[in-house]
């Protein structure tokens, strides 16, 4: 009879103990401030439009998303022994495949991003990866200095013209 009891008990008390926990969550803010809840209030404002509007050209034709050339010309240099799998020159996005670099014996992939038209380092975004997982600190950053000196190396010959 007593187990019984607590069931009893505890499912009555379970409503009770989640409406506490709920109102301490701002859950029924409106209801307990006596503000009413309709389904108006609960809607977000919407952009008006239809369903055409996918198909509008809207976009700003003069806005573009520009790479320095030179950091992405000396990054086809500089990793000439990894294959290529996608290069976007629009996104500034590189991806390749496992590569061995001459008198290496480590296969490694790069990730590159060029998303700025500066030529500074903080254009250059590079994620490289061995068969077992991420390459070392220290090989990344090598990779990124020599990418960025054949850059550098670039610009001083275009100037020279």
């Amino acid at each position: 009879m007593r187990a019984l009891a607590r069931i009893v008990a505890s499912r009555a008390l379970a409503p009770l103990a989640i409406a506490v926990l709920l109102s301490g969550c701002g859950a029924f803010s409106n209801v307990f401030n006596g503000d009413t809840v309709t389904p108006e209030s609960l809607r977000e404002e919407e952009p008006e439009g239809t369903i055409w509007d996918l198909f509008a050209n809207v976009d700003d034709p003069n806005v573009t998303i520009e790479v320095n050339k030179y950091i992405w010309n000396a990054t086809f240099d500089v990793l000439d022994f990894l294959p290529i799998q996608t290069a976007d020159p629009f996104s500034g996005i590189i991806v390749t495949g496992f590569g061995t670099p001459p008198g290496g014996g480590t296969a490694y992939r790069a990730t590159i991003f060029v998303r700025d038209p500066a030529l500074e380092a903080r254009s250059l975004n590079l994620a490289l990866a061995t068969r077992a997982g991420p390459a070392p600190t220290v090989t990344v950053r090598a990779v990124e200095d020599a990418i960025l000196t054949r850059a550098r190396q670039l610009r001083i010959r275009d100037i020279n013209l």
